[in-house]
């Protein structure tokens, strides 16, 4: 007999006409304390209290445009015989790396307007990034998306992991692995690594690209695990996987040519 499982409800609030989804509550609070965490580390810096509040007001905006672009490009097939989901972000859909090249482009166009370092402002927001990464995969599990290949429920069970979350990995009558919970829990780790290392006192821009390295590192290894991914065109090479090899090449490159060329010379807790 198959089990009956009750999800949890995606839906937040209804006032009305609107609908508030969970998923948008809990990306929107990974936001708000990433944004609390930078501005504090900020202002130790010696950057203007309201400089990335400034970065933000653009910034989230473009990475979630960017996001969905991102996904709606790679799931072509579907979006151009369903035009009317294209905007439909509440139903999940909106790819981290389309996010992350968004912010990094905006950060860049702002670092030049304001005449602030480049790297010295990626630097700072870093551990915010993957904060805010760590908090959003929940959203995910509200959807019950984002999620691995079928398990047994005794599988899940030895992982230590509470009813609520094993419950919410029962989709349409099987268990699946918990992926949200793996590269989130791989999130928060690296946001203690990264705080930990802002007090080592890296030259400016390694922790950045540490962030870059170490994020890449763990969404390779969960999108191998994933039964949702997103697919190079023509062939079976998931997207995600193949961005974050190139990642860690091209972090790893940048890293060794800053330091060669001279360009790494300031510290981290240098103004």
């Amino acid at each position: 007999m198959e089990e009956t499982i009750q999800p949890l409800n995606r839906v937040a609030l209804e006032l009305g006409p609107i609908t508030i989804y969970w998923y948008g509550l809990i990306i929107g609070f990974g936001a708000m304390l990433g944004l609390w965490l930078a501005v504090r580390e900020s202002e130790r810096r010696g950057l203007a209290k309201d400089t990335f509040v400034d970065v933000v007001m653009v910034a989230v905006p473009v990475a979630i445009l960017c996001a969905r672009l991102y996904y709606v490009a790679f799931e072509w097939d579907f979006y151009k015989d369903n035009p009317s989901k294209i905007l439909a972000v509440w139903e999940g859909g909106i790819a981290i790396h389309g996010a992350l090249i968004g912010s990094f482009l905006t950060a860049l166009i702002f670092s030049k307007k304001r005449g602030i370092s480049f790297w010295k402002l990626v630097d700072i927001a870093a551990p915010s990034i993957l904060l805010g990464q760590a908090i959003g995969r929940w959203g995910n599990f509200m959807n019950q998306e984002a999620h691995g290949g079928e398990v047994t429920r005794s599988f899940l069970e030895s992982l230590m992991l509470p009813d609520f979350i094993i419950n919410q990995m029962y989709i349409d009558g099987a268990y699946y692995h918990p992926t949200f919970l793996y590269e989130s829990l791989w999130s928060f780790l690296g946001v203690i690594v990264l705080l930990y290392l802002r007090r080592v006192n890296l030259h400016r821009g390694e922790l950045f690209l540490t962030y870059i390295i170490w994020y890449s590192i763990g969404r390779f290894f969960v999108e191998g695990l994933r039964t949702d991914s997103l697919i190079v065109w023509g062939t079976s090479l998931r997207i995600a996987q193949v961005v974050s090899l190139v990642w860690i090449a091209a972090a790893v490159i940048i890293w060794i040519y800053r330091r060669k060329a001279g360009l790494a010379q300031k510290r981290y807790l240098e103004s």
